[in-house]
């Protein structure tokens, strides 16, 4: 069995780079070594928190209880039609290495969610998206382990009940479910999805004469390294805001006070905002206090200079928040999970 260590820094498992203690800790690679864990969990009482990537995450203080890195492996095809191909990924997969082995064979449907940090069990949780795809669109099913039944159950995408950045998993289910494995339904016959941000105005920068999923997976990777900064460089959980919704009515007359804001209309009527414009506009832009920041480049990225604690990185969100609806009387949601 696993090890269960104590007093294990989370520093090095978080792309905010924030300093936590982790009062217990342990990885698994199978839902065995899961249970076993889960059996021998020496914090009684208190779920125990799962890690996958740590790009989605702020810790505002040291846990008390165990924490599990979730390392389950594996990428296997595990059927297919004439149309598509049916990929299970373990939840511990690597979120852009599985991008990378679906480009390589020519699977599209994921190319538009290219260097998204994190880790497969992550994308059905968060129903991550990117340049007009989310994953609820290639969303075949998954496995996750009930923490009180000691079960495995099968969701499907109805099961999931996918939002904007949502799912059960982050809502009704939360903390009840760990997931074990997704199984993605891939496209042998691409269908090009270009039409969103500036992904037309990059292929043709590249040059791109025939279009394919290798070149819009590149040209996603070159606007989003020009935008967003590297963990490995600058600690930063990606967008820490979601994207907020107003009325169409609402959109109107912010329009006439703002006539540069941007929106983009959502399926049922209501007009989505730049989280990242509104921020902007609000004078956050490149802010710094002390180690903690909104990125130069990007509103939307809140960056931890070297050691910002969580404290510094969630206060500065709340300031934002507060600035973004004075100006605006909108109200902005952090996307990162705040623990």
């Amino acid at each position: 069995m696993t090890q269960i260590q104590q007093n294990i820094p989370l520093r090095q498992y978080n792309t905010l780079g924030i300093h936590a203690i982790a009062r217990f800790f342990a990885n698994f690679t199978s839902v065995d070594e899961l249970g076993e864990l889960i059996e021998n969990n020496p914090a009684k009482g208190v779920n125990p928190l799962i890690l996958g990537g740590g790009s989605n995450i702020l810790f505002k203080n040291n846990l008390n209880g165990l924490v599990l890195k979730n390392d389950i492996p594996g990428l296997d095809i595990v059927k297919e039609d004439a149309n598509h191909i049916y990929v299970k990924a373990g939840a511990g997969v690597n979120w852009h290495s599985f991008v990378q082995h679906c480009l390589q064979r020519n699977w599209a449907g994921v190319e538009n969610l290219s260097l998204i940090p994190g880790c497969v069990g992550a994308s059905p949780m968060q129903n991550i998206g990117a340049y007009g795809v989310e994953i609820k669109e290639v969303f075949e099913e998954l496995e996750a382990w009930h923490l009180h039944d000691k079960k495995i159950h099968v969701f499907s995408a109805n099961d999931c009940d996918f939002g904007y950045r949502e799912s059960v998993f982050k809502g009704k289910y939360r903390n009840q479910y760990i997931i074990l494995n997704v199984t993605y339904r891939l496209n042998k016959k691409p269908r090009f999805n270009t039409s969103y941000g500036a992904i037309e105005q990059e292929l043709e920068r590249m040059g791109v004469q025939q279009l394919s999923i290798q070149a819009i997976s590149q040209a996603v990777i070159n606007i989003r390294t020009s935008k967003l900064p590297d963990p490995a460089k600058i600690g930063n959980a990606g967008s820490f805001f979601k994207n907020p919704s107003v009325a169409a009515n609402v959109y109107e007359q912010l329009k006439d006070q703002f006539p540069s804001i941007v929106g983009y209309p959502n399926a049922d009527g209501t007009i989505k905002l730049a989280a990242g414009w509104l921020i902007e506009q609000s004078g956050w832009k490149g802010y710094r206090r002390g180690d903690a920041g909104v990125h130069e480049k990007q509103a939307l990225v809140l960056v931890n200079y070297g050691n910002a604690t969580g404290n510094d990185i969630y206060s500065l969100s709340e300031d934002v928040m507060k600035s973004v609806h004075a100006k605006f009387g909108v109200r902005l949601e952090r996307e990162v999970n705040v623990v």
